[in-house]
């Protein structure tokens, strides 16, 4: 059940990021996601290789990889 609704919840992330690098806290704007709903679906995008991140300074910015 929960790997389901996190692989819709990567699906809504991917499509955010389909026009390119977002800040985190926009990507969370994006998706309506919850912050646990948004970490669990980073994370298993992380995992299967498919976003990439890059911090400055104190902002995370996530993208396609």
């Amino acid at each position: 059940m929960f790997t389901e609704k996190i692989g819709n919840n990567a699906g809504l992330i991917w499509n955010a990021l389909s026009d390119g690098e977002l800040e985190v806290k926009a990507v969370k704007k994006a998706t309506k996601l919850t912050e646990k709903d948004l970490n669990l679906a980073l994370g298993w995008l992380a995992r299967e290789g498919k976003i990439s991140f890059r911090q400055v300074e104190k902002d995370l910015f996530v993208a396609l990889a």
